[in-house]
C-alpha cells in the first residue's frame, strides 16, 4: 500500500544552436582502453569484453601493491569522519549553488511506498517504516564509454559532469591538470589546442570541445534530445558553477607527480555528492585515469552495486591494478595518495 507520494521532476528545455563536430583523428600519448563491463564478472550489464590497459613510460617498470597493512575499512553511512568535516561541508556548497544538478538521473521520480512493497534484495532508501521507491527514464546506452579530458576546478568541466549523472552513461575520464604531463599534451595533439573540457565518442568518432556543445550532443545522442534547465541558462549556469567550487578553491587543479597505473580505475560515484567530490579531486591531482560508474539518484546501477557486495555507498573504489575494493572517501584518498603519489 502506498503511503504517501513525493514526485520529482527535472524541467528541461532544449537551447544552443547547431553545432560543429570534429571527426576523431589522433595519435596518442597514451593509450587506454576500457570496458563498459564493471570488473565483476558477475554482473548483468555487460556489453563488451575489453581489457583496460595503459601504456606510458611511467607504468611499465611500476609493480603496484596496496600499501603495508592495508585494510579495507569498514563502510559507514552518512558519516563524516572528524578531520574531514570542513571539507565535506566545502564540498556540499555546490548542492546550493546549483539547485541539485546531477544529484538525479533524468526524469528521475520518487514515491514513498510501504516496507514490505520493496522485494528483498532490491535497493531502496529507508525512511522509518516505509521505503523510497525511485525510477528515472534513460535513453540509450553507448557501447564504449565516453571518453572526456577534464580537470575538477574548471567550471565548464563541471557542466559536463553533471550532464553525465543526468544521463547516467559511464564515462572514461582523463584527468588534465596544470602541468600534466601526459593528457593535456594528448589533447593538444588530438584536437590542436589545450582548452577543457575535451570529449571523445569512440561509438561515433566524433571529438569535440566547448561545454555547452558536448551537452547538446550528449543529451541528443544519449538522452531524450532537450538540456536540464539548470544547463540551459547560459552565463548564469557558468557562474553559478564558478560560485559551486568556492568551497573547495583550488582543489583538483594542478598536477602531483605520480606514477601511472597500467589500467584506469574504477571509481562509482556522480558529481551531486559532496563525498566523491574529494576522491575525484585527488584522481584529478595524480592524473590517475579512471571509469566513472555513474550512479546518482534514479540510477539502475545502484541496483547492481547493491547486489555485488551487499550494500549501495558512494564513493567506492575498484583498482584493477591492486586488487583494493573500498567505500569511505577520506580512506580512498589516503589510499591513493600511498599507492600512486611519487
Amino acid at each position: 500500500m502506498v503511503v504517501g507520494v513525493l514526485n520529482l521532476k527535472i524541467p528541461q528545455i532544449p537551447l544552443f544552436s547547431p553545432f560543429p563536430l570534429r571527426k576523431l583523428s589522433r595519435t596518442p600519448l597514451v593509450s587506454i582502453k576500457a570496458s563498459l563491463e564493471p570488473s565483476n564478472s558477475q554482473t548483468s550489464t555487460k556489453e563488451e569484453e575489453n581489457p583496460a590497459s595503459v601504456s606510458s613510460s611511467s607504468s611499465t617498470a611500476t609493480t603496484f601493491a596496496p600499501p603495508p597493512n592495508f585494510k579495507a575499512p569498514e563502510p559507514k553511512r552518512f558519516a563524516v569522519r572528524p578531520d574531514k568535516t570542513l571539507e565535506i561541508a566545502g564540498a556540499a556548497l555546490a548542492l546550493f549553488f546549483r539547485f541539485g544538478t546531477g544529484v538525479f538521473v533524468s526524469g528521475y521520480s520518487a514515491s514513498i511506498v510501504s516496507e514490505n512493497e520493496i522485494p528483498p534484495g532490491q535497493y531502496s532508501l529507508e525512511l522509518g517504516g516505509s521505503k523510497l521507491k525511485e525510477t528515472s527514464k534513460i535513453g540509450p546506452r553507448p557501447e564504449k564509454p565516453i571518453e572526456i579530458y577534464e580537470f575538477e576546478g574548471c567550471p565548464f568541466c563541471r557542466k559536463v559532469r553533471e550532464i553525465v549523472a543526468v544521463l547516467d552513461i559511464d564515462v572514461l575520464f582523463y584527468p588534465c591538470p596544470k602541468n600534466g604531463p601526459n593528457f593535456r599534451p594528448k589533447v593538444a595533439e588530438m584536437g590542436g589546442k589545450q582548452q577543457f573540457p575535451y570529449m571523445v565518442d569512440p561509438n561515433t568518432g566524433v571529438a569535440m570541445y566547448e561545454s555547452d556543445e558536448i551537452i547538446k550532443y550528449l543529451v541528443e545522442k544519449y538522452g531524450d534530445g532537450s538540456v536540464p534547465f539548470m544547463l540551459s541558462l547560459g552565463l548564469l549556469t557558468t557562474l553559478t558553477e564558478g560560485f559551486a567550487m568556492i568551497g573547495r578553491m583550488g582543489r583538483g587543479n594542478s598536477y602531483t607527480p605520480s606514477k601511472m597505473p597500467p589500467k584506469p580505475l574504477e571509481i562509482w560515484s556522480y558529481e551531486g555528492s559532496p563525498f566523491c567530490k574529494i576522491v575525484r579531486e585527488v584522481l584529478v591531482e595524480l592524473e590517475l585515469p579512471h571509469i566513472q560508474r555513474s550512479c546518482a539518484r534514479g540510477s539502475s546501477k545502484r541496483q547492481i552495486l547493491y547486489e555485488r557486495v551487499g550494500h549501495f555507498q558512494v564513493p567506492y573504489l575498484e583498482d584493477p591494478n591492486t586488487g583494493v575494493q573500498m567505500f569511505e572517501s577520506a580512506e580512498i584518498v589516503e589510499y591513493l595518495k600511498a599507492t600512486y603519489a611519487q
